[in-house]
C-alpha cells in the first residue's frame, strides 16, 4: 500500500482505477482515459494532485536564498501572489527538480514541487537553507491540491466555490494566485488549458471535490494528465529531464536567468561552460509519419547528426496522431526528416516545434 491523498476514498467511490505513482496510490482513470482527455480540452476536468509537495519558506533573507537556490530569478516577481516556474540545479547543472514558486508575502514564498522527488528535494533545500542561514523551510502535508483545467474550468469552479471566490479568482491572469482564508487559488496548470490549481486544507478536500463535481467538472486521472501535458509540450521530471540533464538540454533554457551577471546560483558555472562550449543535445518535437505509436526510450536516427532518443511519446487524442518529445543531437532542425526504431523497424517522422496543442487547438 502506498501513500494516499485525502481524496483516496472519494476516488474509489467514483470507480477509479488505482495505480502506484511514485509511491502514491493514485487514480489512472475513471473508465476512459480518452474521454477524460477530451473533457479537459473541450469543457472542464479535475485532477487530484495532492501528492505534490507543498513547502513554505520564510525569513528576512528568503528572497536572496531563492536567488541562490533556483536557476530562475525570483526578483521577476513584482506583485504578491505571482508565480514563477524554475529548475533547481545541482553543481553540475543537472536538474534536481522543476517546481513553481509563489511570492506570498515579503518574507514568505511557497514552493510546489514533484512528489517522486520529495525526499531529495527536501534534503537539498534543508541543507542549503541551513548553510545559508536565516531561512526556515516547512513542509505542508496538511494541504491538499486539486487542479481544475479546461476552457470552462474557471467559471464552473467559481460556481462550485461561491461568489466570494469568483470575485477574487476570475480576474487573475496566468501564473498569479490569491489567498482567501486558508484557500489558495492559482492560475497554473499542467495541461495547456486555462484553469486553477487549488490548495486547501486536507480536511476540506472531499467536500470541495464533491461541489466541483456537482458543478459539472469531471474527475480525471493521471493517464489523461500525461497525454494533455505532452500535447502542451510540458516536460515531465524523470522522463524529459533529471539530475544528469541541464535545462539547456531539456528545452528549458527560457527558465534560466543568467542576467544579472552578478547573481550567483547553484549550477550557474556549469551552465555557462556548457553554453560557451555548445550544448550537445536538445529537446525537439516529433510527428510520426508512418504507422505505430511513439513510446519513451525509442531510438531516433537523425542522419549525419547521429542518434537520439524519445523521452516522452504517446498517441495524441486531440490530434489523432502519434507525437513525442525527443532528445537529439545539436544540429537537428525543425522540418528535418528522421527515423524512429519501432520494434526493430525504422518508421519516418518529422521534427516539429512544440507545443503541439494549446487551448484546445493544434499549434502545428
Amino acid at each position: 500500500m502506498g501513500h494516499r491523498t485525502p481524496l483516496y476514498e472519494t476516488h474509489l467511490k467514483h470507480g477509479a482505477k488505482i495505480v502506484d505513482f511514485g509511491g502514491w496510490d493514485m487514480p489512472l482513470h475513471y473508465g476512459s482515459q480518452i474521454e477524460e482527455h477530451h473533457q479537459v480540452r473541450k469543457d472542464a476536468g479535475m485532477f487530484d494532485v495532492s501528492h505534490m509537495t507543498v513547502s513554505d519558506l520564510k525569513g528576512k533573507s528568503v528572497g536572496d536564498f531563492l536567488r541562490l537556490l533556483l536557476a530562475n530569478d525570483v526578483t521577476k516577481l513584482k506583485t504578491k501572489g505571482r508565480a514563477l516556474y524554475s529548475c533547481m540545479l545541482n553543481s553540475k547543472g543537472g536538474v534536481i527538480d522543476d517546481l513553481i514558486v509563489y511570492w506570498m508575502d515579503d518574507d514568505w514564498y511557497r514552493i510546489v514541487s514533484n512528489a517522486a522527488t520529495r525526499d531529495k528535494d527536501m534534503s537539498w533545500m534543508n541543507a542549503a537553507a541551513k548553510e545559508f542561514g536565516g531561512v526556515t523551510l516547512t513542509e505542508r502535508p496538511d494541504f491538499a491540491m486539486i487542479a481544475v483545467q479546461g476552457p470552462n474550468a474557471r467559471a464552473k469552479a467559481c460556481t462550485a466555490l461561491g461568489e466570494h471566490i469568483r470575485e477574487a479568482a476570475m480576474p487573475l491572469r496566468p501564473f498569479h494566485s490569491v489567498r482567501i482564508g486558508e484557500l489558495m487559488i492559482a492560475t497554473t496548470g499542467y495541461t495547456g488549458e486555462d484553469g486553477f490549481e487549488i490548495i486547501l486544507p486536507d480536511k476540506s478536500a472531499p467536500f470541495a471535490w464533491q461541489m466541483l463535481h456537482e458543478a459539472g467538472i469531471a474527475p480525471c486521472g493521471l493517464g489523461a494528465r500525461d497525454t494533455l501535458r505532452l500535447e502542451a509540450g510540458m516536460a515531465l521530471y524523470g522522463t524529459d529531464m533529471d539530475d544528469t540533464v541541464s535545462p539547456f538540454e531539456a528545452g528549458l533554457a527560457w527558465t534560466v536567468a543568467l542576467e544579472p551577471a552578478g547573481r550567483k546560483f547553484i549550477g550557474r558555472e556549469a551552465l555557462e561552460k556548457q553554453k560557451a562550449g555548445g550544448v550537445p543535445r536538445q529537446l525537439v518535437g516529433l510527428w510520426l509519419e508512418g504507422k505505430g505509436v511513439l513510446r519513451n526510450h525509442q531510438k531516433v536516427q537523425c542522419g549525419v547528426h547521429g542518434a537520439g532518443e524519445i523521452t516522452s511519446g504517446s498517441f495524441s487524442p486531440t490530434l489523432n496522431q502519434s507525437i513525442a518529445l525527443a532528445r537529439v543531437p545539436a544540429g537537428v532542425k525543425t522540418g528535418d526528416a528522421v527515423q524512429v526504431d519501432l520494434r526493430g523497424k525504422l518508421q519516418p517522422a518529422k521534427v516539429v516545434k512544440y507545443p503541439f496543442v494549446r487551448n484546445g487547438k493544434s499549434c502545428l
